[in-house]
């Protein structure tokens, strides 16, 4: 259910589309009961992922909430400043090279070089963390600006 959402553009999506076309959402998956997924809305609002809300047209929309975006690395709006993760990840540790580059990628990083990527979201915590698990302080440098230069920079903003 949350990587449904986590699919979807803005992070709602109409309940009766999901219900109803849930393939869509889950890449080619079966059809789900709708009891399943009932079951499923109710356990994730209970912990404090989803709320329901009723929009002007009197339909019911699923949204993540900060619980919900920040499971996704979703949080941190813009804050003026931009992420810039400079690194050079040896050949020898290739896997957590790869493993750092999904993980930039899915927090909407951009690449300007193979090894320097930036982003405008305030997602330096969560990075950090990043970082420590995966023993690479050494390797990996994250500076934070708010240099207006960086304004020409193609972002993947929605």
């Amino acid at each position: 259910m949350l990587l449904a959402l986590e699919k979807s553009i803005d992070g709602t999506v109409r309940l009766e589309d999901f219900t109803y076309h849930s393939y869509k959402y889950m890449y080619g998956a079966p059809e789900l009961r709708k009891n399943s997924v009932a079951e499923a809305i109710r356990r994730l609002r209970e912990k404090g992922y989803l709320e329901k809300v009723i929009n002007g047209e009197g339909n019911a929309i699923l949204t993540l909430t900060r619980l919900g975006k920040d499971f996704f690395g979703k949080e941190g709006e813009w804050d003026g400043k931009y992420r810039i993760v400079i690194w050079d990840i040896p050949e020898k540790n290739r896997r957590v090279r790869d493993l750092f580059r999904r993980k930039l990628k899915k927090w909407e990083f951009v690449s300007l070089q193979k090894s320097v990527w930036v982003a405008k979201r305030n997602i330096t915590k969560k990075l950090k963390k990043l970082i420590t698990e995966l023993e690479m302080e050494e390797l990996i440098i994250v500076i934070e600006t708010d240099d207006p230069s960086l304004e020409k920079i193609k972002f993947h903003d929605k």
